[in-house]
């Protein structure tokens, strides 16, 4: 997960708080812990991770008002959470892990993207064909892989979209930040970009690559993701 809290618009002149947005997180790992499996929590430097305020806001979490109490008592007293691994004591323990998730949030455009583990990390759990789940503004991540040598090159992949972009700095941020426009980013590698309309509940799963749009996305998310770890452990 990302570890940063705060995101820099309209090139440093206005700054809003961020971090990892909660459903994204909270309902992915409620999902994998549920299917029996454990986790553990990497950010840059084992900095506890931030959550990103607009995610408390209930619009969304629908139907799952019970767990968002649930996911914030969890970020407040979860022991494992408040102490992280480092992404670098992460790698070097890569073979004991079944799968790789990283939720969504703005925060990620401002640490992960240029942490340095990341796309090792992602090559790691490509090459050895493990699940890795990237949702919503995570698989902005698979650019920080060069072209000639990034596994995704040709996979069917999804994230936040244009549109969703545009609502999300003019309504919601009131500011542009540095890094966006992530569809163009993976269409421009050579990556075969794939949505459905703001706020559809809308995953993509190209075989060990599960990627997701959008907050509301988590079903479909979940989904595919215990179905590409059920393949994975299978194939062991």
């Amino acid at each position: 997960m990302s570890a940063a809290d705060t995101l820099e618009l309209n090139q440093g002149k206005k700054l809003r708080q961020t971090g990892v947005f909660l459903n994204e997180f909270y309902l992915a790992y409620h999902a994998v812990t549920n299917a029996g499996y454990s986790v553990d929590f990497a950010t840059p430097d084992g900095v506890v991770a931030t959550i990103d305020n607009e995610s408390l806001n209930d619009n969304y979490w629908k139907n799952n008002l019970t767990l968002k109490k649930e996911a914030i008592e969890f970020v407040e007293e979860n022991s494992s959470y408040h102490h992280p691994l480092s992404l670098q004591e992460a790698f070097q323990q890569k073979e004991k892990y079944s799968g790789l998730v990283i939720p969504g949030g703005q925060g990620l455009m401002i640490d992960l993207i240029h942490d340095l583990y990341i796309p090792v990390l992602l090559k790691y759990f490509a090459s050895e064909k493990k699940p890795t789940g990237l949702i919503c503004h995570a698989p902005s991540l698979i650019s920080t892989i060069p072209k000639d040598k990034n596994p995704y090159i040709g996979f069917k992949v999804n994230s936040v979209s244009p549109f969703e972009e545009f609502v999300i700095e003019r309504f919601i941020m009131k500011g542009i930040p540095e890094n966006r426009k992530i569809a163009r980013q993976l269409r421009k590698m050579g990556i075969k970009y794939k949505q459905k309309l703001p706020k559809a509940d809308f995953a993509v799963k190209d075989r060990n690559l599960v990627t997701s749009q959008n907050p509301y996305s988590s079903q479909s998310f979940n989904e595919l993701y215990l179905e590409a770890l059920t393949e994975y452990e299978g194939e062991q």
